[in-house]
């Protein structure tokens, strides 16, 4: 199932300054998926908070989930094609998984943030690699939805 979240105050292109914010695989369970780990947030919870501190910062939103790779990788080139200011993804287990969307990430000229709800280190040892995280510029984890706002907020510094 893809999920595109538009419609929000706030959530259109300002020139170059779009942040696609894109999400992998299960997150549009949030709210309901291992609450103990991920938290009670819905994925539109965190869409809400984004396109206010967006709006705030000079910055529009794009915000979709896939639980797709092939959608992360288009996504990825699609934001690079538009001159998107940058990119949050939080790929979910593609993160330990993806040698194509480490290849996306440093085919594209949009920096790229790596984006986790939990901290990913303190969790399974699987978890610990990251081919997101090698080829991203920096990487936001276990700070919850607020993971995405921080990230956001590294963005608007480039």
């Amino acid at each position: 199932m893809e999920r595109t979240i538009h419609g929000w105050t706030g959530n259109t292109r300002v020139a170059d300054k779009t942040v696609y914010v894109l999400n992998g695989p299960n997150l549009n369970l949030l709210g309901t998926r291992e609450p103990h780990i991920y938290g009670h947030d819905t994925l539109d919870d965190i869409a809400a908070r984004l396109v206010a501190r967006g709006a705030q910062l000079g910055l529009g939103i794009d915000l979709r989930q896939s639980n797709h790779e092939g959608h992360l990788v288009d996504w990825l080139h699609e934001a690079h094609f538009e001159g998107a200011h940058a990119v949050l993804l939080n790929a979910g287990a593609y993160t330990h998984t993806s040698i194509a969307l480490h290849d996306a990430i440093k085919a594209i000229s949009v920096p790229v943030i790596e984006v986790h709800l939990s901290d990913p280190e303190t969790r399974e040892p699987f978890r610990h690699i990251s081919y997101v995280g090698m080829a991203a510029i920096q990487c936001v984890k276990g700070l919850g939805p607020d993971s995405y706002v921080v990230a956001l907020e590294a963005a608007a510094k480039l």
